[in-house]
């Protein structure tokens, strides 16, 4: 039983990963390709490497041990498809310029984590949340952390995709106390244009994980122009009114934060020029959605 998974970060005294102050853990590979995705340095599965263009101070400490690495007329270049992940150059690095995503982190080792910071959870009601990327990827290492957190009363959740066979939720079920449930389009077709894949599987795993008891949170990024016309949030809504155990919708507006990100890893962002929704455009899509759905929107 695989019990290890590639880490991307560990995020402290979260407070938008579900309720209380959190420690997030986000793991690497994702088997969408969302246009807008906030997090690409966890798309792929195998380890990446991110250059920090304003830290680096050109010292070639990182080409002494990496012959991928290059400093050519006042450039750092990375040769990444020779890059084979292995964390020398980060190692080398003198200013943090460089940084590795996908190191292999043990259940062990997350629990330490994760533990460490126990009374923020039991002052604030928090606990522990595994996002990424699709954490259900690994469902071992995901099943086995949290058998170990829920012995020491720790509250767990899991923010998916739901693009991930059924037996993944499976395995979670027993320990997992709340699922963040990501709904990026009500229409199988307009999905496969934003996301590379239809919605099928997401939305049968969704209305079969609404029957076991379980609370779920509907997490909706909203982006003008592909998925908040009054058609999109009521079909959404009428999808949802349906499905038992849901809590409520959170609204996530699209933002561009992730522009830097792209950059560093060396990959292209399909939406530079995207603006975010205004206050009014989130406002009115709340209103369509809890008046289609019946359900809470949640700030």
């Amino acid at each position: 039983m695989t019990r290890n998974a590639p880490l991307v970060e560990v995020k402290r005294f979260a407070v938008h990963d579900g309720p209380g102050i959190r420690t997030t853990i986000f793991l690497k590979g994702c088997p969408l390709r969302c246009l807008w995705c906030h997090n690409p340095e966890s798309i792929r599965s195998k380890p990446e490497l991110a250059l920090l263009k304003k830290r680096c101070a050109l010292c070639g400490e990182c080409v002494k041990v990496c012959s991928s690495h290059s400093i050519v007329d006042g450039k750092h270049e990375i040769d990444r498809k020779s890059c084979t992940g292995c964390g020398k150059c980060t190692a080398s690095c003198l200013y943090d310029a460089l940084e590795l995503y996908g190191r292999p982190i043990t259940t062990a080792e997350a629990a330490a984590i994760i533990l460490d910071d126990r009374n923020f959870y039991e002052y604030s009601g928090g606990g522990a949340t595994l996002s990424g990327g699709e954490p259900l990827l690994y469902p071992e290492f995901c099943a086995g952390l949290f058998e170990i957190l829920q012995q020491q009363d720790v509250h767990t959740a899991i923010d998916t995709c739901g693009n991930v066979p059924w037996s993944a939720f499976e395995k979670v079920l027993p320990v997992t106390d709340l699922f963040l449930y990501d709904f990026k389009h009500a229409s199988s077709e307009e999905h496969r244009k934003l996301t590379g894949c239809d919605n099928k599987m997401m939305i049968e795993n969704l209305r079969r994980l609404s029957r076991t008891g379980k609370p779920i949170e509907i997490r909706m990024i909203m982006i003008p122009g592909l998925n908040m016309s009054e058609n999109d949030l009521a079909s959404a809504a009428n999808i949802l009114a349906k499905l038992p155990n849901i809590t409520g919708i959170k609204l996530l507006p699209y933002h561009s934060f992730a522009v830097s990100k792209y950059e560093a890893i060396g990959h292209s962002n399909a939406m530079p020029e995207t603006a975010s929704p205004t206050s009014d455009e989130i406002d009115t899509a709340a209103k369509i959605l809890q008046e289609k759905s019946g359900l809470p929107i949640h700030p």
